[in-house]
């Protein structure tokens, strides 16, 4: 299943590569794209009514295989762990591809299905998913007791400074909904993918470049602070559609890596 799905990834791929995925995308229930009857045996794939037709050299159609998982257009699924990559930062996905593909994160599956595209390849990906516009749905219900709650918005909101953890807000943007070009949003992701990629910063499983702002901050967080960060972000409404802002209202209080062009703090610059 997944060689097929890494075969749709690169650039080129031939008619039946297509057609053994498209197999494949429809009994998933993830995509449908039509293609000539003279290529495919009449009972073996039934196309969708609302299947739209998609240009087999489109990137909308070398990407279905990121769609298996990420759900329709990178809009996500309701499983509740696979995040949503549509409308993200174009810089934060390139940062995340390159991550993946080069072992900064551990995935098995992103690894070897990415492994061999270039870093401009990655890019394009990424610019294909970031220009997508499309609406998020409403927040589930909350997860977590009010006080979990409450202690969440505070470290989300105030950040906690006898610990030195910054306020989420203060780098990821006042509507939690990131920063272009490469700082995502907060909002609109799965309770049980915050708490794993928060976890897999504590323990070290999840990397970025130096200096890893993110590990540091991770690293102070008790599990019942993860818990309840994760439990506030899953249960806020995205504001403005989701867009991330151009620019934060003053200096990320902290260095990270990858994020270059934001203003650092004079303290922190040091």
């Amino acid at each position: 299943m997944t060689d097929c799905l890494r075969s749709l990834l690169r650039p080129v791929f031939s008619l039946p590569a297509a057609t053994a995925l498209l197999a494949l995308a429809l009994s998933a229930g993830a995509v449908a794209q039509t293609v000539p009857a003279s290529a495919t045996p009449a009972t073996s794939v039934a196309t969708a009514s609302t299947a739209a037709t998609v240009p087999v050299s489109s990137m909308s159609s070398r990407v279905l295989a990121c769609t298996a998982c990420h759900g329709k257009e990178g809009r996500a699924t309701p499983d509740g762990y696979f995040p949503r990559i549509a409308g993200k930062p174009a810089g934060y996905l390139a940062n995340q591809l390159l991550n993946f593909r080069d072992g900064r994160r551990s995935y098995p599956q992103m690894g070897y299905l990415i492994e061999h595209l270039t870093d401009d390849y990655l890019r394009e990906m990424a610019e294909h998913f970031a220009a997508l516009d499309l609406p998020y749905p409403p927040p589930p219900a909350p997860q977590a007791p009010a006080a979990a709650l409450e202690q969440g918005r505070q470290l989300v909101q105030q950040g906690d400074a006898a610990r030195r953890i910054p306020a989420c807000v203060a780098c990821h943007g006042a509507a939690m909904t990131g920063v272009a070009p490469s700082i995502p949003g907060l909002l609109g992701l799965p309770r049980d993918y915050l708490n794993s990629q928060l976890g897999a910063w504590k323990t070290g499983q999840r990397r970025a470049h130096v200096p890893d702002c993110m590990a540091d901050i991770a690293r102070q967080l008790t599990p019942d602070d993860v818990s309840a960060v994760s439990a506030w972000l899953a249960a806020q409404p995205v504001a403005a559609g989701g867009k991330p802002a151009r620019t934060l209202p003053a200096a990320m209080p902290a260095r990270c890596g990858g994020v270059a062009e934001v203003p650092v703090a004079a303290a922190a610059a040091r």
